[in-house]
């Protein structure tokens, strides 16, 4: 992708290269009309004169795009401390959009970055409807990430955790320990991830000889109030799950409190296990057992690489970075035996 250069300005101003220099180092016997038109340009698009002056010397503008499904969601909020921390010692400015997990809001998020000329874009919770978006980017040669998340998509750069494992190694912890009747409420279908932690919970199911009950599985946005609707409704059934595997360790939140609302036990009435380990999930009080995305390793790994990418982004044959972390079980106070039936 195309960088600024002083021809660029040049050209919009109707001035030469030299007169667009020298307006940045203040040399000082250019007309004051001429002064003020380089620098309506500059202003223009969107620039400040600090920015343009550094990113014409370096080719680049020492910043990076950070877009989160939803900064209200612990994981994404604790991602983005982690990223924006490093960034800062790394001499790195870190411009954060917040999408709420609408599509529409990607878009703008990313034309608006790359607006601001950034070096590179790490994108959470990318879904496959912008599997094109994210295409043209790629083969245009401008550095993005996904974290998160991946995509169809020959040679995208990713990092993520093996979601399939993740959902498999939480099914088999909960039938070692006697629950047949295991509920798992999942996010949003257009979400890769989604799918494959799906995906995992029913073949690991399958494999241990269990039938499919489709009627245990909830797909919804990343709503607490729709959650929590659904997991009292199901926990009020006769015939109702002994254990629930939420998407996010705010999901998991949400069956918490529906449990609670109930009067229901955990772990003796109800096994709980989430996604995503926030820090939350270890407090004393709610001790949540939950699959460890190991978010501090992944989000560090994630903005060394994209920076990896953005100085290598020269070399015809610099090789993707793709790399799957393995998922961590964290058994802590919500998972137990299950209940003895009746």
């Amino acid at each position: 992708m195309k960088r600024l250069t002083t021809e660029d300005v040049a050209r919009i101003a109707g001035v030469s290269q030299s007169t667009v220099s020298r307006v940045l180092n203040d040399y000082p016997y250019i007309k004051k009309h001429t002064r003020e038109k380089v620098l309506a340009v500059i202003e223009e698009l969107g620039f400040t004169r600090d920015e343009i002056a550094r990113s014409l010397v370096e080719k680049r503008t020492k910043s990076i795009g950070l877009i989160l499904g939803s900064i209200s969601n612990p994981f994404f909020a604790e991602t983005a401390e982690v990223i924006i921390e490093r960034a800062q010692q790394l001499k790195y400015d870190v411009i954060v959009y917040n999408t709420g997990h609408k599509d529409e809001n990607l878009e703008q998020a990313i034309n608006l970055l790359i607006g601001k000329r950034v070096d590179g874009i790490i994108l959470t919770s990318v879904s496959k409807n912008y599997t094109e978006k994210i295409k043209k980017l790629h083969d245009n040669g401008f550095p993005v990430l996904l974290y998160n998340s991946f995509l169809d998509i020959e040679d995208v750069n990713f990092i993520v955790m093996d979601n399939n494992k993740g959902a498999r190694v939480a099914v088999q912890h909960l039938l070692g320990l006697g629950h047949e009747k295991i509920a798992k409420i999942s996010g949003p279908s257009k979400y890769l991830a989604t799918y494959e932690r799906t995906m995992g919970y029913k073949q690991e199911l399958t494999d241990n000889g269990y039938a499919i009950d489709d009627d245990l599985i909830f797909s919804s946005e990343f709503s607490y109030d729709k959650i929590y609707s659904f997991t009292k409704k199901l926990l009020k059934k006769k015939d109702r799950p002994t254990a629930i595997i939420a998407a996010s360790d705010q999901m998991a939140l949400a069956v918490l409190g529906a449990a609670s609302s109930l009067d229901m036990k955990i772990p003796d009435d109800l096994s709980v296990v989430g996604f995503d380990n926030i820090r939350l999930a270890s407090n004393e009080f709610i001790g949540l057992t939950t699959i460890s995305q190991k978010m501090d390793e992944m989000s560090l790994t994630a903005l060394e690489k994209l920076i990896y990418l953005i100085e290598h982004k020269e070399e015809e044959a610099a090789a993707s970075i793709q790399i799957f972390l393995e998922p961590e079980l964290m058994i802590r106070r919500t998972t137990g035996p299950a209940p003895k039936q009746d």
